[in-house]
């Protein structure tokens, strides 16, 4: 039976099979109490106004506005709530999108049970969680200057097929700009050429294939 001290969670997923795991979980703790259930980014803003909870367990891929989306609508007017992020997902781009918007804590699906309890009990208590190969890898990455809007740009369109003369036409710039460009970001990625630069952003979710 939860007690008033219980920790109040809302659960977001939208994969039947593991919002039921999850509900039996937290069911099963003295300390934890299952106050609501949403499976898209909607219902989680909806619920969570309604039962404003200490703990949200939040998706990160849900059918429409993903996970991020979601927390970063919620943290917009509840600046103090504590958002876990639940995912299959170890994309750089994705991490840093998350924490960067706000989430107290990264979870894998994979991780045991008892660890992600141990995860809940944590961040109630006012800590963040990053798995350590996580956190290592954006350790990683600290250090390097974000790309450009522009140079974004550019790197879309090498994803795109496009050659530099090509991509100087469409973007009406000089070739030795698109040029600059290239050598900037390929710097910025630790990359070996333009090609090596485009696999290393789909990989880190820094671009979409």
């Amino acid at each position: 039976m939860a007690s008033l001290q219980s920790i109040r969670i809302l659960s977001v997923e939208d994969h039947p099979v593991f919002r039921e795991g999850l509900s039996t979980i937290i069911g099963s703790q003295q300390d934890m109490v299952l106050v609501a259930q949403a499976s898209n980014a909607v219902e989680a803003v909806t619920e969570f106004r309604r039962h404003r909870p200490d703990i949200t367990l939040m998706d990160l891929r849900l059918p429409g506005t993903n996970g991020t989306d979601a927390l970063i609508a919620i943290r917009g007017e509840f600046p103090q709530t504590r958002i876990i992020m639940l995912t299959t997902s170890d994309s750089d781009g994705e991490i840093q999108r998350a924490m960067q918007a706000g989430a107290a804590a990264y979870v894998f699906k994979s991780m045991p049970k008892g660890e992600l309890l141990d995860v809940i009990r944590s961040v109630h208590s006012g800590r963040r969680y990053i798995p350590p190969e996580v956190a290592a890898r954006l350790a990683e990455h600290m250090g390097e200057d974000n790309l450009t809007s522009r140079e974004l740009e550019v790197l879309r369109l090498i994803r795109d097929g496009y050659r530099n003369k090509q991509i100087a036409d469409q973007l009406a710039i000089a070739e030795t700009t698109v040029n600059f460009h290239i050598k900037n970001l390929v710097d910025k990625l630790q990359a070996n050429d333009r090609t090596h630069a485009v696999s290393i952003a789909l990989r880190r979710g820094i671009l979409q294939i």
